[in-house]
């Protein structure tokens, strides 16, 4: 009998990066630049222990989400500014565990 392999691997876990960048972002109606925003977000990680992987690599892993979320329509860019739209929410983990 044949068995089937499961080679995709599903992370179903929240996300604690894009949920402190949409925290950060809904709570003010700002522009933010990159680097203000990571250190918010970076500070709001801490707090909850939830650091892993060195300030280099977190980094680039908020970056990528950040990129994503405009991608998404999600948060407005002005040049290296950024600012969330209203759907923004809609990111956050506990609004798609629903």
């Amino acid at each position: 009998m044949a068995v089937t392999k499961k080679t995709r691997f599903s992370r179903r876990v929240p996300d604690h990066v894009t949920d402190e960048i949409v925290n950060v972002l809904s709570s003010e109606d700002k522009f933010f630049g990159f680097n203000d925003l990571f250190e918010l977000v970076f500070d709001r990680l801490k707090e909850r222990n939830a650091v892993s992987g060195g300030e280099e690599m977190l980094r680039l892993r908020a970056y990528e989400k950040l990129q994503n979320l405009v991608t998404r329509g999600m948060i407005e860019k002005d040049g290296k500014a950024y600012k969330g739209l209203e759907k923004l929410p809609q990111a956050h983990s506990d609004q798609l565990a629903k």
